[in-house]
């Protein structure tokens, strides 16, 4: 839900996050660190910081585990723990989301997505688009999909865990050769506008929070919690819309640089602060260290 005002000057969200996509981001980021397995209980005393209440926890986490992310599991209680299955997923979007690259190069190439999937299966067909786009890659023609040659680790390994790489040829091309000029081609492969409106709704969100928290000797655990959260489920998905174009196909005033910057500046100082209060809640202690 929205974040909580306290001290913290008002501001709109960008978005409201579903809790589903909150709890995915206490797990993800928080949860994993700590053994992978947290209280129902604590999960609902954690979510009450983000107005969240209980039964829509308990909607959301039911959801969850049908759809494969949570295991339920009963230790000095009930609780959901990550399912195994979700280790690859995890440590993928912590290279998108907290390692995000600069622009590509031209002279990198790119890898370039054929499909061809039977009338039978067209559910298949569906998930490729939506699982393509979702990565980054922009639509070239009915069935081909390309982006910059680094997504293609990324495009590789989820195709197999999905099971659809019997449907997808992929090709690597060092040049693009003609017709049209390929700044204009691009415009047409990728919504330029609609994920420069996205940074900008995140950046001016959560710049003002950047500003007001620099500089303070001390930020409470509870206030960052309240913050880093609502702020990187907002931001998770950004590094995936953005296949990292290369600059001179970019607009001229591309805004992704400036917005990376506010979410790198609140992520350096809410996420260790937000990390006790989790300890403090649950009684645990983390296992890893912070992206």
């Amino acid at each position: 839900m929205s974040p909580r005002m306290s001290s913290h000057v008002a501001r709109v969200p960008e978005s409201t996050p579903r809790p589903s996509s909150l709890i995915h981001t206490v797990y993800g980021e928080f949860v994993r660190r700590l053994g992978g397995w947290i209280s129902i209980a604590d999960l609902i005393a954690l979510m009450a910081e983000l107005d969240v209440d209980g039964p829509a926890v308990r909607s959301a986490t039911s959801r969850l585990k049908k759809a494969g992310t949570l295991l339920q599991e009963r230790r000095t209680g009930t609780g959901y723990r990550l399912a195994p299955a979700m280790k690859p997923v995890f440590e993928e979007g912590d290279r998108r989301i907290f390692h995000s690259l600069e622009p590509a190069e031209l002279a990198d190439g790119w890898v370039i997505a054929v499909f061809s999937v039977p009338e039978s299966e067209r559910a298949h067909r569906h998930q490729l688009r939506s699982r393509l786009s979702w990565l980054g890659f922009g639509n070239a023609a009915p069935g081909v999909w390309l982006a910059p040659a680094r997504l293609l680790p990324d495009a590789r390994r989820l195709l197999e865990r999905l099971g659809l790489s019997a449907y997808v040829h992929l090709f690597l091309s060092a040049e693009y050769v003609g017709f049209a000029e390929l700044r204009t081609a691009v415009a047409d492969w990728w919504d330029l506008p609609a994920i420069e409106a996205q940074y900008a709704a995140f950046a001016d969100t959560w710049r003002p929070v950047a500003e007001e928290l620099r500089g303070q000797d001390r930020i409470d655990p509870v206030e960052a919690f309240r913050d880093y959260v609502p702020m990187l489920t907002g931001w998770r998905r950004l590094p995936y819309l953005d296949p990292g174009l290369p600059e001179p196909l970019l607009p001229a005033d591309w805004n992704a640089v400036p917005a990376r910057a506010v979410f790198t500046e609140l992520h350096g100082l809410l996420a260790e602060p937000s990390l006790r209060y989790v300890e403090k809640v649950t009684g645990l202690s983390h296992h890893q260290e912070l992206p």
